[in-house]
């Protein structure tokens, strides 16, 4: 999956550079808003259909859903102190920090309402956060614990990254981590854009 990350990225570089004519660019932004549309109209029904983790969900009590609150509160801040060390405005960077390692959402959401240049930053930032997570995700278990484990991820946790903290850890974590992931993701669309606006 990392291979294609990256290899996607660099071919979609090489297309819009050498092959992308100017009459074409004019339907990108119509396809990215349809794929968009199917991705999370994908996410719905992969969500509809784990019956079994919202029955455990259920046995795990209301309390299991600090962690993703948690995971978001320090991603933002972590964000917004990064911003300010960079020089980034505060609604950028905190909304760069909000996409939670959901690189193609926050990245498209972010160049459709402000401007492509922090998309783009949107997007390669996440797909940095993923990337560390692959590599983080072992020693976080080994030397910190378990449950720090589901911290790296962000969103990815119910998708890319759950087979990494499975292996890390067990079963039980896989829950915990797709339904940190699970209600991070339902945050992205709707954080990113409120703070992308905010005019601080």
């Amino acid at each position: 999956m990392t291979w294609v990350i990256i290899g996607a990225v660099l071919l979609g570089v090489v297309t819009g550079h050498w092959l992308f004519s100017e009459n074409a660019s004019g339907y990108l932004n119509n396809i990215t808003t349809i794929a968009l549309y199917l991705m999370l109209f994908g996410i719905g029904v992969d969500l509809g259909r784990q019956r079994e983790v919202w029955l455990r969900l259920w046995a795990m009590g209301w309390k299991i859903l600090m962690l993703p609150l948690l995971v978001a509160i320090g991603s933002l801040a972590g964000a917004a102190v990064s911003g300010y060390i960079l020089g980034l405005p505060f609604n950028e960077s905190t909304a760069i920090g909000a996409g939670f390692g959901w690189y193609s959402l926050s990245g498209i959401l972010i160049s459709e309402i402000y401007n492509v240049e922090t998309g783009a930053l949107a997007f390669m930032t996440n797909v940095a956060r993923e990337l560390l997570t692959f590599i983080s995700v072992p020693l976080v278990a080994r030397y910190i614990g378990r449950l720090s484990t589901i911290a790296p991820g962000g969103a990815t946790t119910m998708d890319t990254t759950l087979p990494i903290i499975t292996r890390a850890t067990d079963s039980d974590m896989a829950i915990i981590a797709f339904i940190n992931g699970s209600v991070l993701s339902t945050m992205v669309p709707i954080l990113v854009p409120f703070l992308i606006k905010l005019n601080l």
